[in-house]
């Protein structure tokens, strides 16, 4: 019996190691994992850095790209305007009749533009109305007969606007209308042939406007021209 006992404890003593044996290797296992996430953590790290390299190029890409859009821009500024003489606009195949706008062709002719603009505006207000000729009722004011082409004032208001437009682009200052006629379009014919349809054709010229004075001559020299002018008449 006393045999049997240090065989038994023998036995159970190698139970014990081969369970700390067992333990130990479930403690790595255990442990191990944690540095592969740390692992992995640190090769996603590595691969989101050059997403960031990626980033920073396109920004820079595209500030490069908004840099050339300005300069491209101030350099068109900067080009000298080829400066003209005149400035035109066609108004073709208005609805307006022909009457009224020789009218007020005459009316606005050799003002300035903006001045131009203010007078018909006053027509359509019924404050200023256009002189014109024929069989006409008389209205308050300087002229005999007139009348208040509201239709046809809007249309010029428009072609002003677009002559004044044209002339700062031609770099024209001080500007006046110095063309401005109307002229019968093509008129087609209405319902069944019976009647036409009104049209114009309308041409407004700006040019600039000189500000030198003109040379007044002194009384002495218009006597000498008069004089001499009497002699080569007696002559002849």
């Amino acid at each position: 019996m006393n045999e049997d006992k240090p065989k038994e404890e023998n036995k159970k003593q190698e139970v014990k190691e081969e369970k700390k044996v067992e333990e130990e290797k479930k403690v790595e296992k255990t442990t191990t994992p944690p540095q592969d996430k740390k692992e992995d953590s640190k090769d996603t790290n590595q691969k989101s850095i050059p997403e960031v390299d990626d980033n920073k190029e396109k920004s820079e890409k595209d500030n490069k790209k908004t840099k050339e859009n300005k300069d491209k821009k101030e350099k068109k500024k900067k080009q000298e305007i080829v400066k003209k003489d005149k400035a035109v606009v066609n108004g073709n195949d208005l609805r307006v009749s022909t009457k009224q706008c020789v009218a007020i062709c005459n009316f606005i002719r050799k003002k300035k533009i903006e001045d131009a603009a203010k007078d018909l505006q006053a027509v359509i207000e019924k404050k200023i109305a256009v002189p014109m000729k024929g069989e006409i009722p008389h209205r308050k004011g300087k002229i005999m007969s007139g009348r208040y082409p509201e239709k046809a004032c809007k249309i010029f208001i428009k072609l002003l606007k677009s002559l004044q437009a044209n002339s700062i682009m031609n770099g024209m200052e001080n500007v006046f209308i110095s063309v401005c006629k109307a002229n019968i379009a093509s008129r087609p014919h209405r319902r069944f042939g019976q009647s036409r349809f009104k049209r114009t054709h309308v041409y407004l010229e700006s040019r600039e406007r000189k500000s030198g004075k003109r040379e007044e001559k002194k009384p002495e020299e218009e006597k000498d021209n008069k004089k001499s002018e009497k002699k080569e008449g007696e002559k002849k």
